[in-house]
């Protein structure tokens, strides 16, 4: 049928009635209050697992200039938005943050900054084309044993961010002093954050589809299951409801591209590719291009490779060395995680490489893929497989902790499967498993890595 059709048969079928004067109007305060409580949270916000302080609106403006990108005149505008934000002014604060999205629009590349002087790879072939994959090594899925490392896989993802939820936002030398060693939960764990739900989204558009999931087909998953999302997500999930699917979805109005949000999301990638890097990585690339770009992307990339080739050895210290190595030269990215690992070869303890890494990235938001790259590389070096050992690492050295850390305990879980994780990790968190995605909203850590497991052998 035709739309004019629809539209014809709207208008005959329609039947005249009298409304009550409180339906007469529609309800606009409802949609105001929502408003300003997004507006609100864009300029000042507490992050709602750990509390720490943030400003995107800040943010955008350092992620662009972090790429090499002229930003006009800004200051005045970011003055005023917070002041009028913490007065709660909205009237004014709509208008100073419509200017700023204006300002963020009219910002273009410095040919000049260094940053512009690296390559910023657009599509997979091209990464591929450079790239030294390691030959796939066969994994038997059908087998029992697949499933223990699944079920490692996941419990680790779901540990480091129930641990680092609590943690985020923060530097070293603060949770050093507030908790000393992280060798524990800070406060009761739970599993509701956004750190498995694009997973979720990508696992049922692979349920669906296998090995020939599309970006279009991820896309579709988090338009209809993800409510809200942050920073890259949030825009990505914007522009798709404009119409914008991947990879325009990521590239629109976006200053949080190279952002940890692609990074965070790697590990499932792996976990279907077991034993296959260059497949973990071409999956990992479809996924992250619904949000991010260029160094964006290859943050989940390397999580991805880092996951697929831990199922095939437990040499932590030649895995990291061979994930880095995959990461192009020439790129920010790839220069970030060598410095990282040269640090981590060359210092005496984790804190003292951290330390470097810490310095060399100060620049950059704590949310930004690159020095939570570092941090990764450091305490896969230190930590060298062990569970508790990294998962003290990863979270003493803070910044975005629950997402660091939930990608490389996934590595080790998948590594070495449930037998490196103690009870005293899984015990108080329980089978079940609680999203604010609208499917599901609630199930069981159990169902997942049976739902995954069973993805995998439907996909061979």
């Amino acid at each position: 049928m035709k739309a004019w059709e629809y539209a014809r048969d709207l208008l005959r079928n329609a039947e005249p009635v009298l409304l009550a004067e409180e339906e007469q109007t529609w309800d606009a305060s409802a949609a105001i209050r929502e408003q300003d409580f997004w507006l609100k949270l864009f300029w000042q916000s507490n992050v709602p697992g750990s509390g720490a302080p943030e400003s995107l609106a800040v943010a955008a403006v350092q992620s662009l200039e972090n790429k090499g990108w002229r930003v006009p005149p800004h200051e005045d505008l970011l003055k005023s938005g917070l002041e009028a934000c913490e007065r709660g002014d909205f009237e004014r604060l709509h208008a100073i943050h419509a200017r700023l999205k204006a300002v963020l629009r009219a910002a273009a590349p410095d040919p000049d900054h260094r940053s512009q002087k690296t390559r910023r790879i657009a599509r997979f072939d091209e990464f591929a084309a450079g790239a030294a994959f390691p030959d796939d090594v066969a994994v038997d899925v059908a087998a029992d044993a697949f499933r223990d490392r699944i079920a490692g896989a996941w419990w680790g993802q779901i540990i480091g961010a129930a641990v680092g939820t609590a943690l985020e936002g923060y530097t070293a030398e603060k949770l050093k002093a507030a908790f000393g060693r992280i060798d524990r939960y800070m406060r009761p764990p739970n599993t509701y954050n956004d750190d498995i739900t694009f997973e979720l989204a990508f696992l049922y558009a692979f349920e669906d589809n296998g090995y020939a999931v599309t970006s279009a087909d991820v896309a579709d998953r988090w338009v209809g299951l993800i409510p809200v999302a942050w920073s890259a997500e949030a825009v990505a999930l914007d522009n798709l409801k404009r119409g914008l699917y991947p990879p325009l979805s990521a590239e629109d109005g976006n200053p949080f591209d190279e952002w940890i949000g692609a990074q965070m999301r790697g590990a499932i990638c792996g976990m279907v590719a077991p034993g296959r890097a260059r497949e973990a990585a071409r999956l990992a690339w479809l996924d992250a291009e619904v949000s991010h770009t260029g160094n964006g992307i290859l943050g989940e990339v390397f999580n991805a490779v880092l996951v697929a080739r831990a199922f095939v050895t437990t040499d932590f210290r030649a895995l990291t060395e061979e994930t880095v190595a995959l990461m192009p030269a020439d790129t920010e990215y790839g220069a970030v995680v060598r410095f990282a690992l040269d640090a981590a070869k060359t210092s005496p303890d984790w804190e003292a490489a951290w330390a470097l890494c810490d310095a060399e990235y100060v620049e950059y938001n704590w949310i930004h893929a690159y020095p939570n790259a570092a941090a990764q590389v450091v305490a896969l070096w230190f930590g060298n497989g062990d569970f508790d050992r990294t998962l003290e690492i990863i979270g003493g050295c803070g910044h975005d902790v629950d997402c660091n850390a939930a990608q490389i305990l996934s590595a080790v879980g998948a590594a070495k499967g449930m037998a490196a994780i103690h009870t005293r990790w899984t015990s108080p968190i329980g089978d079940d498993l609680v999203t604010y995605m609208r499917r599901p909203a609630k199930t069981t850590t159990s169902a997942l890595i049976d739902m995954t497991v069973a993805a995998i052998r439907k996909a061979r």
